[in-house]
């Protein structure tokens, strides 16, 4: 998967992706203008399908066809299962949500979308396949957070969502993503339909946080 691949998919994800970078919920957040009632949807949905996200990655390691890239993603799984999901907790609790509330809340349509997508790449066991699904989660989370203005919001749950999403190591993780993987056409069958899939959830994901858009 070079980054020139990488760049058709990214093409052929037009304008769902542009409409996502620039979507209100991003604005908002770097605003620090996001009501708590939207974040607490929000991260409520993202948090739910870090158990597939994590699926996903663990396919990704067991197919990757390289030490250094197993490594990578070692690391990477270690990173979400921790900070991340650490960050999650913290913001919970300083939103009032509930352990209850975040089981009892139901997967909205574009979160149950997105869990499906990444778990349909988990079960190709295809290296090529995982790796589209990383790209349009991580590549897209990088592109909308690097346009975050100076200084970040004083609200450490919006500044810390946008930092854990653009740091140096994320970046890093982000080409890393682009730059390595199978190169054999045959191999890259499935990339092109799980790509493009991966947008328009995304984007329906961002607007579901809003009470007016669902």
């Amino acid at each position: 998967m070079s980054e020139h691949f990488t760049e058709i998919l990214r093409a052929a994800s037009e304008p769902a992706w542009s409409d996502a970078v620039r979507h209100r919920f991003v604005n908002e957040l770097f605003a620090g203008a996001v009501p708590d009632a939207v974040m607490a949807r929000y991260l409520i949905q993202d948090h739910r399908f870090l158990d597939s996200f994590l699926t996903l990655l663990g396919a990704t390691l067991a197919s990757a066809d390289t030490f250094e890239a197993r490594v990578r993603f070692g690391r990477f799984i270690g990173m979400v299962s921790g900070e991340e999901n650490t960050f999650f907790l913290r913001a919970f609790e300083a939103l009032g949500v509930t352990e209850d509330r975040r089981t009892a809340d139901p997967d909205t349509q574009p979160t149950a979308g997105f869990k499906a997508i990444m778990r349909e790449a988990a079960e190709t066991r295809s290296y090529a396949a995982a790796l589209s699904v990383l790209v349009v989660a991580e590549w897209l989370y990088l592109d909308w957070a690097s346009r975050a203005p100076q200084p970040l919001p004083v609200n450490f749950v919006h500044a810390e969502w946008i930092t854990l999403h653009d740091n140096p190591g994320f970046r890093g993780f982000v080409d890393f993503l682009r730059g390595v993987g199978p190169h054999r056409p045959r191999a890259r069958g499935s990339v092109p339909r799980l790509f493009p899939a991966g947008r328009r959830p995304r984007t329906l994901f961002f607007e579901a946080a809003y009470p007016d858009r669902t």
